[in-house]
């Protein structure tokens, strides 16, 4: 029949699938999701989408998603009531943690929780239920050297300053590659036109990466670097900076302690020094230098590829430090920290707590914990090796480590054979959800509320913006805020509770706290008494409305009659902007000086290691490996979605075209990549785009196991890249794996 245009409507919602956030204009015709554009009117994104976005309607419908919960009878996943999921939860789970002790139940935390609420709302609340120090997310295999970075520079690990894009005359750009990404740390709708932006007012854009990316042949200046070398070229520079007496901190100068510490420590680490093993010429290196002192704005922004490397946290570290020297922290057209609007109301400023690593350690390898939480890499053996403290249970919540965590096989056995019970949150039946004992799928993105409350924290603008559900719940689903609810409930003793109670218990603890605190509008007030004037439809609605009214912007339960409430967010659809970002210092630091600690002791100790990679130099012919990013995917969440295969969105072994020609390797056809963890066979790309010395292969594929329902996926499987790892490769300060600058072989296949 042909299409009726009166029978649709249009629904906004904010994109969940990467962290750009951009706002959506949905258009519906009955219960279905039959398009989506860019919508125009909102604050931040102004229009802009990319194909993810645009495909979000295929998500929606991707007759591979779980729509009923599953459980395991007879060794056999089958379809069941979300009354007898729980039922089966309850039984076992509390079981298992009185019997064994609380660590005996382990946590994983995926990419998509920071892209839901509820991902975001609950995991707190399940872990304090569970009273486990069995935390493993994905931050270990992506941004964890930043969060320590910044928890030792600035006390607090969630600090993280963000490169104010749009008014910035220089960008140093190390690891990252935006217009595939969208943007990572550092949320950004239209990054790409950002940096067209940042070029057209007679700003430069200088990327630091071993491939020449999209990223890459946008910018004035592209340095091809050795991978895993970032560290070395940082320091490099900042031992210019001190040099030449180029450093200037600027108004933060009150601020810092440890430049001297600084310069001392950077001394041995010369252009000349680290030029071979970065493979950049030490007069490159101190045009790089120069540059930035004398621009007369700047920022430096190290990414993905300059993280999950030997020496991460350093690299980290060092980012902030040029920014430092150079005057750019904390001054517009630097790098500035955002203000969320769900963020702590600010207050005057004094020394915190700070930041401690290693307050306990893994039972099998002794890893110490960052930020709460164990290595991934060390989640297997914490399940296969026998032991007092062993994980004999998991809950998986949007996570896919048989693919993302190295070594994929190892730990694939062990969920097989090594766990009494697990559970899976999450809509596909992948790699990883497979081994569950339980699966309990949340719905689609239309049918789900949204507010970024993790990506607001790291926005290039102020601004707010909250989506309630496009379309309701189909029939037999379950929001994800209960599904998540009802789990905290069913590991506390609590199974059978209404769900609200989670979070009416979350409210009144926060209540008491705030009307306890001097320093909050509502200090001395009757905490039932604000509870009750808490607007919402849920409870999700009712936490965040609190949020917002105790927040910065906030309107403080009647103090600031302009403020922030859920009320007048939901009266601006398109979001509310909050202005531009603004200098934080010194109130935003929460270290034990309550100044910047720019030489931290966790880095000072770490230092001998980098000097040590001086040395570390490989002959012309070794090969290392790198991963890539693609526009049309995020990990491998989206691979099931048919109309974003195809295109770049491949799985190939790309390879410098003299690399090629020396090692016999012939554009499509195949090649066997060896590695610490195995090999894996390929087809291969000849391509410029990566310089001699370097391979690369995408993240996220492998979809060639049994047991999954993902049909599109299975269908071009590709291959794993993490299982050319071990797992023994690790960021010692972060625990973050290294993912990149791997020591490879490549050879023909036979």
């Amino acid at each position: 029949m042909p299409h009726d245009p009166s029978s649709s409507r249009t629904a906004l919602r904010i994109c969940p699938l990467c962290e750009a956030t951009c706002g959506l204009t949905l258009t519906i015709e009955g219960a279905r999701v039959t398009g989506a554009r860019g919508d125009r009117e909102d604050v931040f994104s102004k229009g802009f989408i990319c194909p993810k976005g645009a495909s979000i309607g295929g998500l929606d419908e991707d007759p591979d998603r779980l729509r009923a919960p599953l459980v395991r009878k007879d060794g056999v996943l089958t379809e069941a009531s979300w009354g007898e999921a729980f039922d089966t939860i309850a039984r076992a789970l509390p079981a298992l943690a009185q019997e064994h002790g609380p660590q005996a139940v382990g946590v994983v935390l995926g990419n998509p929780n920071v892209h839901t609420m509820a991902g975001a709302l609950y995991p707190p609340a399940l872990l304090a239920a569970l009273r486990t120090r069995s935390l493993f997310t994905a931050s270990t295999l992506d941004q964890m050297p930043k969060h320590v970075s910044s928890g030792l520079l600035f006390g607090d690990p969630n600090s993280i300053p963000v490169p104010d894009l749009d008014r910035t005359d220089h960008l140093l750009m190390l690891g990252a590659n935006p217009l595939e990404s969208n943007g990572s740390l550092c949320t950004a709708p239209d990054f790409p036109g950002r940096l067209k932006a940042l070029r057209r007012r007679g700003g430069s854009l200088t990327v630091i990466d071993p491939r020449r990316t999209r990223t890459a042949r946008l910018a004035d200046r592209h340095v091809a670097i050795r991978p895993g070398t970032d560290a070395l070229l940082l320091a490099a520079m900042a031992h210019v900076l001190f040099e030449e007496k180029l450093t200037d901190p600027g108004a933060l100068a009150d601020h810092v302690e440890g430049i001297d510490e600084v310069a001392d420590a950077v001394r041995d680490f010369t252009p000349d020094a680290v030029a071979a093993a970065c493979d950049v010429d030490a007069a490159t290196i101190r045009t790089l230098a120069r540059e930035l002192a004398a621009a007369p704005t700047a920022a430096v922004y190290g990414r993905i590829g300059s993280c999950t490397v030997e020496h991460g946290t350093l690299a980290s570290w060092l980012v902030d430090v040029l920014n430092v020297l150079t005057g750019n922290l904390d001054r517009p057209g630097g790098a500035l920290f955002p203000l969320s609007a769900t963020a702590r109301a600010p207050r005057p400023a004094a020394p915190g707590k700070g930041f401690a690593l290693g307050r306990w350690a893994s039972r099998v390898s002794g890893h110490p914990e960052a930020k709460g939480e164990l290595p991934m890499s060390a989640l297997a053996e914490e399940i296969g090796t026998p032991g007092e403290g062993r994980i004999r249970a998991l809950i998986v919540l949007a996570a896919n480590p048989v693919l993302s965590a190295p070594d994929g096989d190892r730990l694939d056995g062990v969920l097989a054979d090594g766990l009494d019970f697990m559970v899976s949150v999450d809509p596909y039946l992948n790699e990883t959800s497979r081994h569950a004992d339980v699966v309990l799928p949340p719905p689609p993105p239309s049918q789900s509320a949204h507010f970024d409350f993790a990506f607001n924290t790291l926005a290039v603008r102020n601004q707010v913006r909250y989506t309630r559900p496009a379309l309701p719940l189909g029939e037999g689903l379950m929001d994800e805020a209960e599904i998540l609810a009802r789990l905290v409930l069913a590991v506390s003793g609590m199974h059978g509770a209404a769900p609200d109670a989670v979070d009416t218990g979350i409210i009144d603890r926060a209540l008491g706290k705030a009307v306890a605190d001097p320093l909050s509008p509502v200090h001395g007030r009757d905490p039932a008494g604000i509870s009750a004037e808490l607007t919402g439809r849920t409870g999700v609605e009712r936490r965040l409305d609190l949020m917002l009214r105790l927040g910065p912007y906030g309107e403080g339960f009647g103090t600031d009659p302009d403020g922030l409430s859920l009320e007048r967010l939901l009266a601006h659809p398109h979001g509310i902007d909050l202005g531009p970002l603004a200098p934080r210092v010194p109130e935003v630091l929460t270290t034990r000086s309550g100044r910047v600690e720019l030489f931290p002791a966790p880095i000072a100790a770490d230092l001998p290691r980098l000097r040590r990679a001086l040395d570390g130099r490989t002959g012309p012919e070794a090969l290392v490996l790198v991963g890539r990013r693609h526009l049309r995917s995020n990990n491998s969440w989206l691979h099931n979605v048919a109309a974003l295969r195809g295109g770049s969105n491949v799985c190939t072994l790309q390879i410098h075209p003299e690399d090629a020609a020396r090692l016999g390797l012939t554009d499509g056809a195949p090649a066997t990549v060896t590695a610490d963890g195995g090999e894996l066979t390929v087809p291969v790309e000849v391509t410029d785009g990566v310089r001699t010395g370097v391979v690369s292969l995408p993240h996220g594929w492998g979809h060639n196991r049994p047991g999954t329902r993902m049909s599109v996926a299975s269908a071009q499987p590709g291959v794993n890249v993490n299982q050319l790892l071990d797992g023994s490769r690790l960021d010692p300060l972060s625990g973050t794996a290294v993912l990149n600058a791997i020591p490879v072989t490549v050879t023909p296949s036979r």
